[in-house]
């Protein structure tokens, strides 16, 4: 999984390529860089492009260059998002809030401080969750594709609307063929379609994700080291800053990794 890159900014064609051939086997690659903890934005930025990663999502939360700074924030616009704490992170893709149009398929973390102690990240490519659950039960895809199987409440602040109710399927079909999968394992803030079939179904998701197969992975991201992902399934432990806070930037797109 672990590609070696000299300069995450200026990556060879060798290891761009080794970093798309993992992304086209398991839609997940790690890379481990000489950048150290330089915290420059370029280097997350320009690797993605190279990857074909380009068109950012401009969620509220992030920085003004549509990167976000994820690191321990007490500050009343971040206070009560769980990425910008010390807390465990459940199972999740990214972006399952958005509206369709809106879909993210491909992320990218790069890590500039870790921290002291935690703040590992669990992996299971989701396409691999799709054969799992159709191999036990077809409905279950079919139920995970239903246009309101899941449904994220309106984010309301002070009486204000931030973000409308947003459902949609777990399961959908790009236009160009590949898989996107929109999930959250929260058990608070979400409401699932009221219907047999996809009860079962959410059983044997999460157990699945719960379970330890040949396909769950685990990292810790160091200094300089990096995630790149077709915005696969994910998870982050809790963790404990040292004396430096860990710092990782995280960039959301609208693209996969390109394969060449």
């Amino acid at each position: 999984m672990i590609v070696e890159i000299r300069d995450p900014r200026r990556p060879t064609v060798a290891e761009a390529e080794a970093m798309r051939a993992r992304c086209h086997r398991t839609n997940i690659a790690i890379y481990a860089s000489h950048s150290g903890d330089d915290p420059d934005k370029e280097i997350p930025r320009r690797l993605g492009a190279r990857l074909g990663l380009i068109h950012l999502d401009r969620n509220p939360e992030a920085d003004a260059d549509a990167i976000s700074s994820l690191t321990v924030r007490s500050d009343a616009h971040h206070q009560g998002y769980i990425p910008y704490s010390n807390h465990p992170l459940a199972w999740h893709t990214d972006g399952y809030y958005n509206a369709p149009d809106r879909r993210i398929f491909g992320m990218l973390l790069h890590c500039v401080q870790p921290a002291a102690s935690g703040g590992e990240n669990h992996l299971l490519d989701h396409e691999i969750v799709y054969l799992l659950l159709r191999d036990q039960d077809p409905e279950f895809i079919r139920a995970f594709m239903h246009p309101q199987t899941m449904t994220i409440p309106a984010n309301v602040e002070d009486g204000k609307e931030l973000r409308p109710e947003r459902s949609g399927p777990v399961f959908s079909v790009h236009p160009d063929g590949h898989l996107h999968m929109r999930y959250t394992d929260r058990t608070r803030s979400i409401r699932w379609r009221e219907d047999p079939v996809t009860t079962a179904a959410i059983s044997r998701l999460k157990a699945a994700l719960h379970g330890k197969t040949a396909w769950h992975f685990s990292a810790k991201l160091e200094a300089g080291w990096g995630l790149v992902t077709n915005n696969t399934l994910h998870t982050r432990t809790g963790f404990e800053d040292g004396a430096h806070p860990r710092l990782l930037y995280r960039a959301r797109y609208y693209d996969r990794v390109s394969d060449r």
